[in-house]
């Protein structure tokens, strides 16, 4: 259970903060708004089944 609350924790700021430079990025590379959403979406959902991979992975170790 201890895991599960850590690993939440750490999940929750890796998303934050890959949202922050992604923010930074589309910014910086001057990127229209309606492409800002879909490019922040795909980090967001590609990040989430990383995540839940490593979780998985560290239980069955």
């Amino acid at each position: 259970m201890l895991l599960l609350i850590v690993f939440l924790i750490l999940a929750t700021i890796i998303i934050f903060y890959l949202n922050i430079l992604m923010y930074r990025f589309c910014i910086q590379k001057e990127i229209p708004e309606e492409k800002y959403h879909t490019i922040i979406h795909t980090t967001n959902i590609s990040t989430i089944i990383l995540l839940l991979s490593s979780y998985v992975a560290m239980l069955f170790t």
